[in-house]
């Protein structure tokens, strides 16, 4: 041993004990900076373990947050680590069971049935606070409109008529929807803009059951109706009572282009459900256009029936011609579920706003290219019913009544 060091079981050498003291110091040093400069580091550029953060898309989180500290980040998720430890731990090991439920929606069939948010609303929510406040009444009813700015101030008109317990969804057919902010309501309605195209074209993409499956009635209207006479807190009140699935506001006499004795309004009457039409028009009393019958301009759904005539919906036909005439098909009984309601009544004004927007093509004006399409997809929409029907008919090995097509 050198003279100035201790025994084996004592003290240790002066030389050990002063290279100790300088790492800890220059530890201390290098903690502190690496302590001061860690808020700046990029979250992304660390090396962090996997356990620490599953499934985490790092880069997104950065992007998202930017504004926001990383430190701040850490600690939010470090709390939230915390605060649900044993519930994390259950998540994990459940994770790793195989998951196939065949009874959720198509697509869904690995998530645990539990989770499955299958529909959705057009209710508006806010960007801060609790989901469970956002709403401070839930809107029962959908009315939609497709619209151009030329009838703004009809529809301003219209809008008023329904009350807060209704969403009001515009389809914009013209691309204009900022000038609409002229009117309050207008700032809390639903707005979508594709230009040149029907209220059917919308339902197919934009009204899915799902979509509307809290609203007890869907109104699908046009943008030329006179609403003077009509309260829609009545037609409700009225629909409900006479059990209708599917109905339309009584026309006005007076309206333009009145084709349908069924969709007259009757004076002294809340509703009625059947009328007589001009010789030969009715093959039965029961079908169309004698009962079980309105017209498109100013349809009013329920739940159930929207849900079946959706589907009914061809995609590429966009002018619903035909489809009055097949209404019948998503109710039992029609003639007793499909009605007019004369109390509530409107004017058509017949306003040819749409037809404008078509393309003038071989001489002819742009509206007689939608007249002569309109004609052309009603044919092809009673093609493609009896076809069908035919078809099913001859799978289920059932002999066909005399004629399907209607």
């Amino acid at each position: 041993m050198a003279s100035f060091g201790m025994t084996s079981g004592g003290i240790r050498k002066p030389t050990e004990t002063m290279r100790l003291f300088v790492t800890a110091f220059i530890g201390v040093v290098i903690g502190f900076f690496l302590g001061v400069s860690f808020p700046t580091l990029a979250l992304t550029k660390m090396s962090l373990p996997t356990s620490l953060f599953p499934s985490i898309d790092l880069n997104y989180i950065e992007d998202k947050y930017s504004g926001l500290s990383t430190q701040a980040l850490l600690n939010v998720w470090s709390s939230l680590k915390r605060r649900n430890k044993d519930t994390a731990s259950h998540y994990y090991k459940f994770n790793e069971t195989k998951i196939w439920v065949p009874t959720n929606p198509r697509g869904a069939e690995r998530l645990p049935p539990g989770i499955i948010e299958s529909e959705s609303d057009f209710y508006l929510r806010r960007l801060w606070g609790l989901p469970s406040e956002d709403l401070t009444i839930k809107p029962r009813y959908l009315v939609t409109f497709t619209v151009g700015i030329a009838q703004k101030n009809n529809i301003d008109a219209a809008v008023k008529k329904f009350s807060e317990s209704f969403t009001i969804l515009l389809f914009h057919y013209d691309g204009r929807v900022s000038e609409w902010d002229e009117f309050e309501w207008s700032k809390q309605a639903i707005h979508v803009s594709v230009q040149k195209q029907t209220k059917w074209w919308y339902a197919k993409r934009f009204l899915h059951p799902d979509i509307v499956a809290p609203y007890d009635y869907i109104f699908m209207w046009d943008e030329d109706l006179g609403v003077e006479h009509f309260d829609a807190e009545e037609y409700i009140k009225l629909v409900r009572n006479h059990g209708l699935e599917i109905s339309q506001p009584g026309l006005d006499p007076h309206s333009k282009g009145l084709t349908w004795q069924m969709t007259k309004k009757r004076d002294n009457s809340e509703v009625h459900k059947e009328t007589e039409e001009r010789p030969g028009w009715c093959t039965d009393p029961h079908l169309p256009p004698c009962a079980a019958f309105v017209e498109i301009m100013a349809t009013v759904f329920s739940r159930n029936a929207w849900r079946c005539v959706w589907h009914m919906i061809q995609n590429d036909l966009v002018h619903g011609w035909g489809l009055d005439f097949a209404l019948r098909k998503c109710v039992e009984p029609a003639h007793e579920k499909i009605g007019v309601v004369d109390s509530q009544w409107i004017l058509h004004q017949s306003v040819p706003s749409l037809g404008n927007q078509g393309k003038a093509e071989g001489g002819k004006a742009p509206w007689e290219g939608v007249r002569e399409r309109c004609r052309k997809e009603w044919t092809m929409f009673q093609d493609r019913m009896a076809l069908a029907e035919k078809a099913y008919l001859e799978a289920m090995k059932i002999d066909p009544p005399n004629s399907t097509a209607t």
